[in-house]
């Protein structure tokens, strides 16, 4: 592992593709070794088709692979955790797909096992590794004082029979899409935000195709996080953080590759900017390999992502709905 990490995947998802077999041929650091999936023909076609070296018949046996340094998970929500921390427990380093956990509860177990390993354990939200967020985390802080913060993402899943519409995995618009506008909303905010109110629309008991939450900051400004898989927001993908000296607004902050554009005002004056059209997940994979090769700090902790699902679950008490849970 002098100079580059060989990774293994846990089941063919449909993400693993620009997830990761994409942007590990463009990052010279990183190799996708492996797969393993629970039907072994389908790995079997994945790894084929991808030009993967070794297909393993299931999970442990990939994770007992000598010749394999981490492991990408990009199972069901209510898998995150227990795979995890097997992975920690075989000597793995983890690049784990959002949301980290089932819930906080399962997710400080894992960060706590994560410190107790010394592993490297990065939560999978490509968008913190992209320029455009660096910049826009620059232009708050010229806002002076805030007002105001806003994040939304709604995007069309009418395939209701999707694993994420699945209570038992985990599943839920807040979970699957709104995860995003809650973590960027707690990176732009300043302070863990306490939930003040939130309203879901349901599809099936439990299982939300749509959430809209009011926050409050413990500077005393406001925050909203608006998500859905199924409402008449059929498509929104924003942020808006309004400050003392104007505001900054941006157009798709979670997948900049697809086009974007942040717009600012800022003590009467009007700009724009842009930034490249680099993939996202090619900036995280490569920041993934830096942390486990050089010991480089990252943002996307464990720590942070129990921070994350915290707000996550106060959201589901507050709409009256059901915390989720790991799956046995």
């Amino acid at each position: 592992m002098a100079d580059h990490v060989r990774i293994g995947v846990l089941g063919a998802a449909r993400i693993v593709p620009a997830a990761l077999v994409r942007p590990a041929r463009a990052v010279g650091t990183a190799v996708v070794s492996a797969v393993a999936a629970r039907d072994a023909g389908r790995a079997r076609e994945f790894a084929d088709k991808h030009g993967i070296a070794r297909v393993h018949d299931d999970y442990a046996s990939l994770l007992a692979d000598p010749d394999i340094d981490a492991v990408y998970v990009p199972l069901p929500n209510g898998l995150h955790g227990k795979w995890t921390l097997a992975a920690l427990a075989a000597g793995k380093h983890v690049l784990c797909e959002k949301p980290f956990a089932a819930n906080a509860e399962e997710a400080a177990r894992v960060a706590a096992a994560a410190r107790d390993s010394g592993l490297v354990v990065m939560e999978a939200f490509h968008y913190r590794y992209h320029p455009l967020t660096a910049r826009l985390v620059e232009v708050v802080a010229e806002l002076g004082e805030l007002r105001h913060v806003d994040a939304r993402l709604c995007f069309p899943l009418p395939r209701f029979t999707d694993i994420r519409y699945s209570l038992e995995l985990a599943g839920g618009a807040l979970m699957d899409a709104g995860c995003y506008p809650v973590n960027l909303v707690r990176l732009l905010g300043g302070g863990e935000p306490e939930v003040k109110s939130a309203r879901a629309l349901l599809k099936g008991e439990g299982v939300d195709r749509a959430m809209r939450a009011e926050l409050k900051f413990p500077g005393g400004h406001t925050g909203t996080v608006v998500t859905s898989m199924w409402s008449h927001s059929l498509l929104k993908l924003s942020a808006r953080v309004l400050g003392a000296n104007g505001e900054v607004r941006v157009l798709n902050p979670f997948a900049p590759q697809g086009g974007h554009r942040l717009a600012v005002r800022l003590k009467g004056h009007r700009r724009v900017e842009r930034f490249d059209r680099r993939p996202s997940y090619e900036y995280q994979l490569e920041a993934f390999a830096d942390a486990v090769l050089h010991g480089k700090p990252f943002p996307t902790t464990p720590d942070d992502a129990v921070a994350t699902l915290r707000v996550i679950d106060d959201i589901y008490r507050a709409a009256g709905l059901p915390v989720r849970r790991p799956v046995d």
